[in-house]
């Protein structure tokens, strides 16, 4: 994913061998833009300059990659110079967010630079940590939207500002979103926020079910519906008291909170809708296990500029 180095180049005996492996990596780029070509064809959405942001799962593309097509088939990238990624942090902890120390993120179709400029400006504030490179190696939650945006962005010219949420309080969150919120009212800027929704079963130990939604795959939808709900009234401190009382397991939740902040501190009026809702599989007995995958498309909210200048 991030790279900072050239590439090595191969000795002449290595030579047959670089070929092979040059060409095998070749056709997995042309595999993979297929597939997500195939998705965004099947999900057909109108692209349109008013959607300012996506919410987009970020599991294997065998489980996911359906579901995010229906946030980032969304995309008008014509005037968008540049996307700030948020993602949940899985395996590293830090009660901050992180920058990265890459000056590239590579996907096999295509490089996303990073824009060196505002991640010196957000490290100015002094609220910002640097992750290593092996961090931001090993996280996949930023890493599975960067082949989406490269595909929707080609042709165009745009970079990247990839920044790993930690483990947040309250606070943190709404300072966060304080600080992030200037860059929504600048119409160039674009944000993929990164999350997952439930993940049911004992392997993630939660099991919330309530019988009277049937199935149990059925309780984890109402359940995840109804944060998606709250999400979409944009209100940071219902979805706060959302997750302290059921303790859905969305591992996007900080991200998610702080661009819920972001929304509620900038000027531009921007609503969140929910496009598709995914299971990984449908659990019927307490055996099972699944994930669920949800995408929505922040857009402007014309209504709510008409009132704004009134």
């Amino acid at each position: 994913m991030a790279d900072t180095e050239d590439l090595q180049e191969p000795s002449h005996a290595g030579i047959a061998r670089f070929s092979t492996l040059l060409d095998r990596k070749q056709r997995c780029a042309r595999k993979l833009e297929e597939e997500l070509s195939g998705w965004l064809g099947a999900a057909g959405l109108t692209k349109s300059p008013d959607v300012r942001a996506v919410i987009a799962p970020h599991a294997g593309y065998s489980y996911s990659g359906r579901c995010a097509a229906y946030a980032f088939g969304n995309i008008d990238p014509t005037n968008i110079s540049r996307v700030f990624l948020l993602g949940p942090s899985h395996h590293y902890y830090t009660p901050k967010c992180a920058l990265t120390r890459a000056s590239v993120y590579c996907t096999p179709i295509g490089d996303l630079p990073v824009d060196q400029e505002v991640i010196e400006e957000l490290s100015a504030t002094g609220k910002f940590e640097f992750m290593d490179l092996s961090v931001d190696e090993a996280e996949h939650s930023m890493e599975m939207h960067l082949p989406y945006l490269a595909k929707v962005f080609q042709g165009h010219t745009v970079k990247v500002v990839p920044i790993l949420v930690g483990a947040l309080s309250s606070q943190s969150e709404a300072m966060y979103g304080q600080l992030l919120s200037k860059y929504v009212d600048d119409p160039k800027n674009f944000f993929s926020v990164s999350s997952d929704f439930c993940h049911w079963g004992s392997r993630f130990s939660y099991t919330y079910y309530e019988k009277k939604h049937g199935a149990i795959h059925k309780s984890i939808e109402a359940l995840d519906r109804m944060g998606m709900e709250i999400i979409e009234t944009g209100d940071p401190v219902a979805f706060k008291e959302y997750l302290q009382e059921y303790e859905n397991t969305i591992c996007g939740r900080h991200p998610i909170s702080v661009f819920l902040h972001m929304l509620k501190h900038c000027s531009t009026k921007i609503k969140i809708g929910f496009v598709r809702y995914e299971q990984s599989s449908q659990c019927k007995n307490m055996r099972d296990s699944s994930v669920s995958y949800a995408s929505a498309a922040a857009k402007v909210d014309a209504s709510g500029e008409e009132e704004k200048q009134d």
